[in-house]
């Protein structure tokens, strides 16, 4: 079996090395913390892609929350994904709910169309959803769609452990096909339980800076979890 996919936040170049030096295979790239991740600028990306040499998923959201906002509103994030992939972004991250709490097909396709075929990750919107299931089969069969990032719940990887491993269960199922990626209050003591359920690919963010959002990634913080992961035994 292969080792455990790990993706680490960036903010910037120096985050990114710091990740890539420490072991991680993947970088979700946002800035603004405070708002839960937004949007970084082409010139951000094109720092971080030139300072590194591992895959780049970029995060598209322009305001807190899980609304993509209004028509103008909508319409500036798909400009703002036309210039990302005019730089050379190939992967992204995004997420949008209506106000029942299901997907918001219309801004998901939108941003599909831009991106054309691109590798994307439907982020933690899914733990506000009203229905898991019924999200999942909306989203079911849109090109590009290759992972979730999942809590298993709004409160948390703690408070979401039993729906992790439940999903965990169901891959292949319709709608689940997409690879789970746990992330969102994920600590190194929840590892073993969701390597033995199966679980293997992780997200990391404050849990890799030792001082919290206002410092930098630590590539040793990253190693620990790069050998914690590996380390863990998975599912027979």
């Amino acid at each position: 079996m292969s080792r455990p996919i790990f993706e680490v936040i960036a903010l910037g170049a120096d985050d990114a090395v710091a990740a890539q030096d420490g072991g991680a295979d993947r970088l979700e790239l946002v800035t603004d913390m405070a708002a839960d991740g937004l949007t970084p600028s082409r010139a951000t990306f094109g720092a971080i892609r030139h300072a590194v040499t591992i895959p780049l998923r970029v995060m598209l959201r322009l305001s807190d929350g899980f609304s993509a906002g209004d028509p103008a509103e909508l319409d500036a994030l798909c400009e703002a994904a036309q210039g990302l992939r005019a730089e050379g972004a190939e992967e992204f991250v995004l997420g949008f709910l209506d106000g029942r709490g299901r997907a918001d097909l219309d801004a998901v396709h939108a941003l599909v169309d831009v991106l054309d075929g691109c590798r994307w990750t439907f982020h933690r919107a899914m733990d506000r959803a009203a229905d898991r299931d019924a999200l999942r089969l909306q989203l079911a069969g849109l090109p590009g769609l290759d992972t979730y990032l999942t809590a298993g719940s709004a409160q948390g990887v703690g408070a979401g452990l039993p729906v992790l491993c439940a999903e965990a269960a169901r891959t292949g199922e319709p709608g689940y096909e997409p690879r789970l990626l746990v992330g969102g209050g994920l600590l190194l003591e929840h590892v073993p339980a969701l390597r033995a359920a199966g679980l293997d690919a992780f997200h990391v963010g404050g849990a890799v800076r030792s001082g919290g959002w206002a410092g930098p990634v630590d590539p040793e913080a990253v190693r620990t979890w790069r050998e914690a992961l590996d380390t863990s035994v998975p599912v027979a």
